[in-house]
């Protein structure tokens, strides 16, 4: 067939290149899975949503449409990937199914697609065609078709006539058709998928054609947050950094953005001579060499950027200073800590919406779990996609205090906390006094093999046995 060279067609540099395969002669893209092999999902981001796969003996045979089903939010392990939000583009998606419409409208609301413009249109590549002869094409265009084949390739011809250069398109076919996939990667086409898919699909879809080639690498963002003050939410976070960096054996940058009163430096026997005050204060100016100078080194893979010591500024920042900075020190880690103070601001509220995941620290009373309840609740509505927030509960039997039991602390909250911190004032203050967290000062304690098990569970790795301490070791003649 011929090809009227579509202006959407791939620069020399980004061309797919078709390797030999022994199984069903498809060839594998550059850098990427092939998109229709047995395991694989649609595409190569489509990574849970089941597939309809080609028939071993027949390679290029097909397989009738079915219509996408949209599945509940995925589990903590299923995001483990991070994706990165995508830049401030326009989208227009032009859809034959309205259940494909519904999919894309819903990913709006996602906190990766909030500086995307998005529009929905029915009519799929015929309406593109239409809509695009007498109006600016977007960055990117979604078309969802039933059409196949030839009809398919005609549409896609015309609508090359009318498309600007620089626009990608991504197709939501209705079939695994082998010769129609090389066609459409041939004609430049950045992705082509086939129901049934999840709204998490579309939008590692997107971002994916989104990410900083110069700069691809974006550490995973946990940001720590008590649903009352006094429940230890610092502690556990500046641990958590701890415990990541030294238990886990991976790189780890705590921020702690409580500017006025921040313990991060106290907490690990700390002067540094700048804070992180000096990069929101100035969040255009944060480069990797400004990075290194506020940056505090507290081990081999534990760095820190602490709040400021006085109480000589005041701060009123815009929470795209902290956007900024934050996005900055995720291209240099790959997991960053945010240690939040229990305020509710603007800047508070779309940092926990940005992040990867939330930990919540409640204390076991009413007020907790109230708090810990609203904090939940918008956080479940406002990232339907995302992995649920984590509730860890804190400073559990206090002597003589009133609790409530864990059982209907995790019954009133809908799920259960993923872990229990007993209150040993003896061991924090000793940890705190020493300038140590709690896994150098009692490696084997209750609290630290709980945050052990949760750095290993974010982390996505198998919580570090660490050695007990016997009578031989404490004796050293008893070795002999």
């Amino acid at each position: 067939m011929s090809n009227p060279d579509p202006a959407w067609r791939l620069d020399d540099e980004d061309d797919f290149v078709l390797e030999e395969d022994s199984e069903f002669g498809l060839g594998e893209i550059e850098g990427n899975p092939p998109p229709f092999d047995n395991d694989a999902t649609p595409g190569a981001v489509n990574q849970s949503a089941p597939v309809h796969a080609l028939s071993s003996d027949d390679p290029f045979a097909l397989t009738p449409p079915v219509a996408p089903q949209v599945h509940a939010p995925l589990s903590r392990d299923d995001t483990r990937t991070t994706e990165q939000p995508v830049p401030r583009i326009t989208i227009h998606a032009c859809c034959d199914r309205p259940e494909i419409a519904d999919i894309i409208s819903a990913i709006t609301a996602d906190r990766r697609m909030a500086r995307a413009e998005v529009a929905v249109e029915s009519g799929g590549i015929d309406a593109a065609v239409v809509r695009f002869a007498t109006q600016a094409s977007p960055n990117l265009l979604i078309l969802d078709t039933m059409m196949q084949g030839p009809s398919m390739l005609h549409s896609l011809d015309r609508l090359a006539q009318v498309i600007e250069a620089g626009t990608k398109v991504v197709i939501i076919g209705a079939v695994n058709d082998i010769a129609l996939f090389r066609e459409l990667m041939a004609r430049g086409v950045s992705e082509y998928i086939v129901p049934p898919i999840q709204p998490i699909d579309m939008i590692r879809t997107v971002c994916g054609l989104y990410v900083n080639s110069d700069k691809p690498f974006a550490g995973r963002v946990i940001a720590v947050i008590g649903a009352r003050g006094g429940v230890g939410s610092s502690t556990i976070a500046h641990n958590l950094a701890w415990s990541i960096a030294e238990r886990q054996e991976s790189g780890a940058t705590l921020l702690d953005l409580d500017l006025s009163f921040g313990t991060a430096a106290l907490d690990f026997n700390q002067d540094p001579p700048q804070s992180i005050a000096d990069a929101l204060t100035a969040p255009d100016r944060v480069d990797d060499v400004f990075l290194d100078r506020v940056t505090t080194k507290h081990t081999q893979r534990l760095m820190m950027l602490t709040a400021p010591a006085t109480l000589e500024r005041e701060f009123e920042l815009d929470h795209s200073a902290f956007e900024i900075v934050i996005d900055r020190v995720r291209r240099t880690s790959p997991f960053v800590v945010l240690d939040l103070p229990h305020i509710w601001t603007s800047w508070v509220k779309q940092t926990l919406l940005a992040a990867d995941d939330v930990i919540i620290v409640a204390g076991p009373d009413l007020a907790s779990l109230r708090n810990t309840k609203n904090i939940l609740d918008l956080l479940k509505a406002m990232r339907p996609y995302d992995s649920q927030p984590a509730v860890a509960l804190s400073m559990v039997g206090v002597p003589k205090r009133p609790e409530i039991p864990f059982k209907d602390f995790a019954e009133a909250l809908g799920q259960e906390p993923v872990a229990s911190l007993p209150f040993d004032p003896a061991l924090f203050g000793m940890a705190a006094n020493n300038g140590q967290m709690i896994g150098e000062v009692a490696a084997q304690s209750k609290t630290a093999l709980a945050i052990d098990e949760l750095a290993a569970s974010l982390t996505g790795r198998k919580p570090v046995e660490t050695k007990k301490t016997s009578l031989t070791d404490k004796i050293p003649f008893l070795k002999r």
